[in-house]
């Protein structure tokens, strides 16, 4: 007998063969909280905890197709960028989403994650592709969603307090998306962990406790995919960026080793528990 349809959501994202962040962690995300993954795949990358080996770009024509092959049979509630690689795949995605009525302005909510930097702070784009990311995609964001270092690559802005953070969120709402979610998990001297949410009128704190654990990788894509299910299970809002917060609080309490170096949060705990014998 068939189920009920989930909600449906969609992340344009890189594979991380190590399964700790990229498109994998988004998948992760999405089935524990309740809504079907969609996925078009921008990269392919060659990584474990010690870094990243190699990578390969998907031409950004099939990475539009993608879009636009999943939107138009299946459709979707909500969608999600991670890694795109390249300010040619910005291009493509910018229009495939356009054309896939998601945005900012349209029925389909789109959360831009903007990986810009890796775990290490180092730039994943040049200048083209950041400008890209800046001036096409974040005017198109329903919410932007970046961490401290990609704040600094796209803002110029070193957020180095919960004041500077609150800057930052009002520099980033300038460039053009409708809300904008500062991620403080960089924030290491504040015992807390403050994330601020932007509308353009009001900040929102969303406050969560701070782990003594080096094991993070895909934390940012865990809280950016959690929102995205929110909003993809009709959430407004303020209400999916605390759902987000929470599952990401969560998840880097119950994180693990794994490998040589920064082991992954975990999305296990969300799982039901084994039934009695």
């Amino acid at each position: 007998m068939s189920q009920a349809r989930p909600p449906a959501a969609l992340t344009i994202a890189g594979s991380d063969s190590g399964g700790a962040a990229g498109l994998q962690a988004d998948l992760r995300t999405f089935v524990t909280c309740g809504v079907h993954g969609l996925v078009a795949v921008t990269a392919v990358t060659v990584q474990n905890t010690l870094g990243v080996h190699d990578r390969t770009d998907i031409p950004a024509n099939i990475v539009a197709a993608q879009i636009e092959a999943v939107a138009d049979d299946m459709g979707l509630q909500a969608a999600k960028t991670g890694m795109l690689a390249s300010a040619e795949i910005i291009h493509a995605v910018a229009r495939a989403c356009d054309k896939a009525g998601i945005g900012r302005d349209a029925e389909v909510p789109f959360v831009v994650d903007p990986v810009a930097a890796s775990m290490h702070g180092h730039p994943l784009f040049d200048e083209a592709g950041l400008s890209a990311l800046r001036e096409e995609l974040l005017p198109r964001a329903t919410v932007v969603t970046p961490n401290l270092d990609e704040v600094r690559l796209l803002t110029g802005i070193d957020v180095t307090d919960r004041d500077r953070m609150r800057e930052a969120a009002v520099a980033l709402r300038d460039l053009g998306p409708r809300h904008v979610l500062v991620k403080s998990g960089h924030l290491v001297e504040d015992p807390e962990c403050v994330d601020v949410l932007y509308d353009g009128t009001t900040f929102t704190e969303l406050p969560g406790p701070r782990f003594a654990t080096p094991h993070t990788h895909g934390a940012g894509d865990a809280m950016a995919s959690a929102l995205t299910a929110g909003l993809a299970r009709g959430m407004e809002m303020a209400e999916a960026a605390k759902f987000g917060k929470w599952f990401v609080s969560n998840a880097v309490e119950h994180s693990y080793p794994m490998g040589a170096k920064v082991g992954p949060v975990s999305a296990f705990w969300r799982l039901a528990p084994e039934p009695s014998p």
